[in-house]
């Protein structure tokens, strides 16, 4: 594994690097609004698509790096993003197809950057639909947004709503919560099985 600081609009960002044999694609996961990069499911889904060839940048947003719980707006969280998809596209992953991907807040932000930032694919943990209770306050056209195929690994029981399947989008109901625990070996499963059938088109 290699970390290394990006410097972004809003603070160093950091990225820890785990790097796959013979890598035929990028995957730039990031973390939830309150938790790291550390997450049982992001890190299935870590293991998993280093087993199929894809490299993988697990990424946390300035704030955490400086060492604040409480998220940035959604647009400092979409720059400091696009400002990492550049230089690691640059300097680590130059000419790999790359993909977006996250948990909660972080799925949020890839779906958001994924058309400006070219990703190939989106994966989404956990995508959050709506804040718990309210689901008049829905999430789900940052979603519908995407272009790009795109996979939804959702707890079964998640307060968050379930997000429904659409042109190119993929969604896989798991036991559990949010927090996917109760099923980590199922995410990194379908998160290998998906990438790799995904990305075949382009090797």
């Amino acid at each position: 594994m290699t970390t290394l600081l990006v410097d972004t609009p809003h603070g160093p960002a950091r990225a820890s690097l785990h790097c796959a044999h013979e890598p035929r694609a990028a995957l730039l996961l990031g973390h939830g609004a309150g938790g790291g990069v550390e997450a049982p499911d992001l890190v299935a889904a870590c293991h998993a698509a280093n087993a199929v060839g894809v490299h993988v940048a697990l990424v946390e947003q300035p704030y955490r790096v400086a060492g604040r719980r409480a998220p940035a707006p959604a647009k400092q969280l979409d720059t400091a993003w696009l400002s990492v998809v550049d230089d690691l596209g640059e300097r680590w992953f130059d000419g790999l197809p790359l993909v977006f991907g996250g948990r909660s807040s972080g799925a949020r932000v890839a779906c958001r950057t994924s058309v400006e930032g070219q990703a190939v694919a989106v994966l989404c943990l956990a995508f959050p639909v709506h804040p718990p209770g309210k689901p008049e306050k829905s999430r789900l056209a940052e979603l519908d947004g995407v272009e790009v195929a795109t996979l939804v690994v959702q707890g079964e029981n998640d307060p968050f709503g379930q997000p429904p399947r659409g042109h190119h989008r993929e969604v896989v109901l798991l036991k559990g919560d949010h927090s996917l625990k109760a099923s980590v070996a199922d995410v990194g499963r379908f998160v290998g099985e998906w990438l790799d059938r995904v990305l075949r088109p382009l090797d």
